[in-house]
């Protein structure tokens, strides 16, 4: 195991009362779709659920499947407008996925999309369960993993997608949802 560099954790971003608010919200009012995609001409179901929400004219794929962007809510902007804050940097989209026990979760990749641009700073905001995300250096091939608590944020600095990859692996222990919201900034095409 070893640690890396390229990852930042700042516990308790929010506090245990305005987590369990927010993982509320998540869980009760956000509008979750059917999550199906295709890839290499199959159909699959995503195991987690997700929506993109994004600024007027963004748009994003992965494995070649455009996201359906959705407006913002008052929720996501109150958010975003904290980490911003935070960090005094300008995100202007967030990937919101639910895990909802631990049969969900996300295999080995790195967010290396073109949209996102050579060195994207990515900020991971997690509300409930605690979930490990593990990682892997593409060449030497060390690994690790670090827990990421209800209320934290995670910063992903800008070599991590090109140096690492990362999981959030099944936990067949955890019966609990998470909510994890990754915000990003996507480059406008030319």
């Amino acid at each position: 195991m070893t640690l890396c560099p390229e990852l930042e954790l700042i516990e308790n971003f929010y506090d245990a009362e305005a987590s369990s608010r927010f993982l509320d919200y998540f869980l009760q009012q956000h509008d979750w779709p059917d999550n199906r995609y295709t890839f290499a001409g199959r159909q699959f179901v995503l195991p987690r659920l997700q929506t993109w929400h994004a600024d007027a004219g963004i748009r994003y794929s992965y494995s070649n499947n455009l996201l359906v962007t959705r407006p913002w809510t008052t929720w996501l902007l109150s958010i975003r407008a904290n980490v911003e804050s935070r960090l005094a940097y300008r995100f202007n989209s967030v990937l919101v996925n639910c895990y909802r026990d631990g049969d969900d979760f996300v295999g080995w990749h790195a967010d290396n999309e073109p949209e996102l641009g050579q060195s994207p700073l990515i900020a991971s905001l997690s509300f409930g369960a605690a979930r490990p995300l593990a990682f892997r250096h593409k060449s030497s091939r060390e690994t690790g993993n670090l827990v990421l608590p209800s209320g934290s944020l995670l910063l992903m600095q800008p070599a991590f997608q090109s140096l690492w990859q990362h999981s959030v692996p099944r936990d067949k222990r955890i019966s609990t949802a998470r909510i994890n919201l990754t915000f990003r900034k996507v480059c406008h095409p030319a």
